[in-house]
Order: C-alpha cells, then sequence, then structure tokens
C-alpha cells in the first residue's frame, strides 16, 4: 500500500537490504540524468536538505567512497559508500547504515526514490523534500 505525500509517495518494500519505507516521486528526465544528480557530491547540498557542505576525495561515488557530511550546517559526520551501482548506491553514516538511493527508468521518464530504515519514519517528509529538489536539478538539466 502507497500513501501519496504531495508529488511522492511512501511504501513499505523490500529492498536488497531489507523491509524498507520507499519514498519515490516521478522526474520529467532520463534515469541517467537522475544518476548524475544522485551521484555527484557537488550537488548533494542542493537537493539534501540536511547536507549543508561535503568533503570527499571523488566529485562522482562509487562502492568504497568515503568522506564526510556536515549536517545542519554544523556537525560534520564521516560517510562510507557501502555499494554504488547503476542505479541504486547506499551508504553509512557515522558506521550506521543510512538511506539507500535509487533511480528508475520509466517509458516517459524516471523515478527517484529513498530507502528508510522503519525506525526512522520521521525521515519521511526530508526525503520527500529532497526528491523534489531532484526532480527540479534532473528536469533542467534534461531541457
Amino acid at each position: 500500500m502507497a500513501l501519496d505525500i504531495g508529488a511522492s509517495s511512501v511504501s513499505l518494500d523490500q529492498t536488497p537490504d531489507g523491509r524498507r519505507l520507499v519514498v519515490r516521486r516521478d522526474v520529467a528526465a532520463s534515469v541517467d540524468t537522475v544518476w548524475d544528480v544522485l551521484t555527484d557530491t557537488d550537488c548533494w547540498s542542493d537537493w539534501g536538505p540536511s547536507v549543508t557542505a561535503v568533503e570527499t576525495d571523488n566529485r562522482y561515488i562509487s562502492a568504497g567512497s568515503t568522506g564526510r557530511i556536515r549536517v545542519a550546517g554544523a556537525v560534520w559526520l564521516p560517510f562510507d559508500v557501502t555499494a554504488c551501482a547503476p542505479y541504486r548506491w547506499t551508504w553509512d553514516v557515522v558506521r550506521l547504515p543510512a538511506t539507500g538511493h535509487f533511480a528508475e527508468e520509466r517509458t516517459d521518464g524516471s523515478v527517484v526514490g529513498f530507502e528508510i530504515p522503519p525506525l526512522a519514519t520521521g525521515y519521511v517528509p526530508v526525503c520527500a523534500r529532497a526528491c523534489q529538489r531532484i526532480a527540479t536539478i534532473a528536469t533542467r538539466r534534461n531541457e
């Protein structure tokens, strides 16, 4: 069962990492464009409501990428990308499993989404906002 939250939806789904809350949004851009936005660390503070800065050696993440993110404009937290293959990546933040990120191809564009551990239900609105921002960035890049 999916619940609509604005232009996004949330459901409880089985993912490669187990049952997760999944927030999705349709995007009027190609799956490759959405994937580029998701993996480009220069964009993370543009679409991530809680991320204000990123430090890493690689602009585009891959499995094994490490670095740190600044959240709430003050606290730096280390991250490790645990998996990254088209079109899904996951990470640990402060050595704890965090959100999964994905893009899916559709005939008329794509979908962007986040997989959230069920105990982190309070993060659903943050991910819905991130989906909206990614859709805006990807649509502009696709024009």
